[in-house]
């Protein structure tokens, strides 16, 4: 159940709030219907609902806020407006990463895709879906956590008759088992056609709350639309005849109204009447039909991916197929849903998203060609120092390639998380998103020091077969500069991911990376240049005596190693950057939490 008390809007400057104190409620078993024209605010509604925009009011579902829900992308499926999506990615891969992130088994995936009818496209990529298909992935989406409520925004809009007709018996099927649905719409004969509850709004404020059969009595009146050449001379007619019926008979008048062209509906009235007075007077009539409150009947629709339907026709108004319940490892809660995830479901989620396209492949693939190549021409000058022929890095470049790539790869682990409508919900939830931010270093982290390996492998590799011993790579002492290296990648790879998580954009990611050596880096410089009154020699024989346990003697060169690479310029500036994006992220995660 959806109980939306006061929903206002924050109103823009000398302008009304879009949403002006609406309040309304969607019960379970019931489909309801948010009814308005265009930019009536019934999107604006919706997100105030879930908390996707500043404002004032409440909402509860099932007699809690959105923060107060533990998984809510599990209990509240969402679908609005478009389904984004990598378009390179397959049906069954899209939904197997959104599956991760909700926490729920992957074998979900193939059983929603049954239900929607793309079982048969599982494998198809989302680039070449059509409209209907996104609409089915989108409610396959919604439906992913097995929810007990579902909000989508004008689901039918820009659909055939037919994927509507299916999209209604869909929703009358899941209303039918007990499920609360919130739908907005802005054709008043869908609404009375699909809807048990119909909530009208204009402007922002609500005008009228009302059930199926007083919302068909008062706002679908029955009506005869005809279509004639001679439209204007048949509404003349028409009114003639019904003015001397009235005062004979004193009955309810025929109202005549033009709808443009060769177009009119006639009220009062019913096909007959209409078909037998153009008959007498001559009248040549196109199309003559009745439309009423009653829309007709649900017929059925075939599969979109071309197989026959299931289900007979006389069925499709009330579906009885279900959707099947997931089942996992933790067992299912009180009503049959699905306990809580474990810890490592942001991590399955962010494996699934990172290896799932082509993307993340071929910036590495382009970061160890551009590495390669600079380390040989660097090595025909035989002038540059070893680190530098062995990282591929030209003095008049800012960073490395493999660095500036894991710091792209960073700027890109923040792709479309919070766009994806099927984890709308989730947006103001802080443990998710920290969690998520988690996984996402984790990750990086792996694919930077993976790429620094490789990258300094293969330049040793290549290099060693073209020059020969005569290309000096492992000088005494390599691997203080090797772990320095390796720390380099994963920091720009950090800070590329932090700063894309804050501004929530590739691009300022990007330029937080190119920031530390050409702005971060020179400031420290000229700070560290400066003679200290004191230093930080003997702290790892100092350490060494005041700890409880003693450790192995070795470990005091890996301490005076890693205080090395942090009396840097380029350690000092990545360490701070790092910290200050961290500390930044995690407060505007709790500044933006719902109250």
């Amino acid at each position: 159940m959806i109980q939306a008390i006061g929903l206002t809007s924050v109103p823009r400057r000398h302008q009304p709030p879009v949403v002006d104190d609406l309040t309304f409620e969607a019960r379970p078993g019931r489909v309801t219907v948010l009814l308005g024209e265009p930019g009536a605010g019934k999107t604006a509604a919706l997100r105030l609902l879930l908390r996707l925009d500043p404002g004032r009011g409440v909402t509860l579902f099932r007699g809690r806020t959105l923060d107060r829900i533990p998984h809510p992308t599990r209990e509240i499926g969402v679908m609005l407006g478009d389904v984004p999506g990598h378009p390179s990615r397959t049906a069954r891969s899209h939904l197997r990463m959104l599956s991760a992130a909700a926490g729920v088994p992957v074998e979900r995936a193939d059983d929603v895709l049954e239900v929607v009818g793309l079982s048969g496209l599982a494998d198809q990529r989302l680039g070449d879906f059509s409209l209907g298909m996104d609409r089915r992935l989108g409610l396959a989406s919604a439906l992913l956590g097995d929810p007990h409520t579902l909000v989508l925004d004008d689901p039918a809009h820009g659909l055939s008759p037919r994927e509507t007709a299916w999209l209604h018996g869909l929703l009358r099927g899941y209303a039918a088992q007990g499920g609360a649905v919130l739908v907005t719409s802005r054709d008043a004969k869908e609404a009375g056609r699909i809807g048990d509850q119909v909530v009208t709004i204009d402007q922002g404020r609500l005008i009228a709350d009302q059930d199926a059969a007083a919302f068909t009595g008062c706002r679908l009146r029955p009506r005869v639309t005809v279509q004639s050449p001679l439209a204007n001379r048949l509404a003349h007619v028409l009114a003639a005849e019904s003015d001397t019926a009235d005062e004979a008979t004193g009955g309810p008048s025929v109202e005549v109204v033009h709808e443009g062209g060769s177009r009119i509906s006639v009220y009062g009235s019913t096909c007959a009447a209409v078909g037998e007075a153009a008959f007498r007077h001559g009248i040549l009539v196109h199309r003559l039909a009745e439309e009423a409150g009653d829309t007709g009947p649900v017929t059925p629709l075939q599969r979109a991916d071309g197989r026959p339907a299931d289900t007979p026709a006389d069925e499709a108004a009330a579906p009885e197929k279900t959707v099947p319940r997931p089942t996992t490892d933790a067992g299912e809660g009180p009503g049959g849903r699905l306990t809580a995830p474990g810890p490592v479901w942001p991590l399955r989620y962010e494996l699934r998203r990172t290896t799932g396209v082509r993307t993340g492949w071929n910036v590495a693939a382009a970061a160890l060609a551009a590495s390669l190549v600079a380390s040989v021409l660097l090595a025909r000058t035989d002038a540059s120092p070893s680190l530098r022929l062995l990282t591929g890095w030209p003095v008049w470049l800012p960073l490395p390639p493999a660095a500036f790539a894991a710091g792209l790869l960073g700027a890109l682990a923040f792709g479309q998380e919070f766009r994806y409508p099927a984890l709308a919900p989730d947006q103001g939830t802080v443990p998710r998103r920290l969690g998520l931010l988690g996984a996402k270093l984790v990750v990086t982290a792996g694919a930077a020091l993976l790429l620094a390996v490789a990258s300094a492998g293969l330049d040793a590799a290549v290099l060693r077969l073209l020059f020969g011993r005569s290309a000096v790579l492992f000088a005494d002492g390599w691997g203080v500069p090797l772990a320095g290296w390796a720390g380099l990648v994963l920091g720009c790879a950090w800070a590329g991911l932090l700063a894309a998580g804050l501004f929530r954009s590739t691009a300022l990611g990007l330029v937080a990376v190119l920031a530390v050596p050409t702005v971060v880096v020179p400031v420290l410089g000229g700070l560290l240049s400066r003679p200290a009154a004191r230093s930080l020699i003997g702290l790892p024989e100092r350490l060494r005596s005041a700890a409880v346990v003693q450790w192995p003697a070795g470990l005091d060169q890996g301490v005076a190693a890693a205080l090395r690479l942090m009396s840097q310029p380029t350690g000092w500036a990545l360490a701070l950057a790092l910290a200050g994006l961290l500390g930044a992220y995690v407060l505007t995660v709790f500044r933006g939490r719902p109250r």
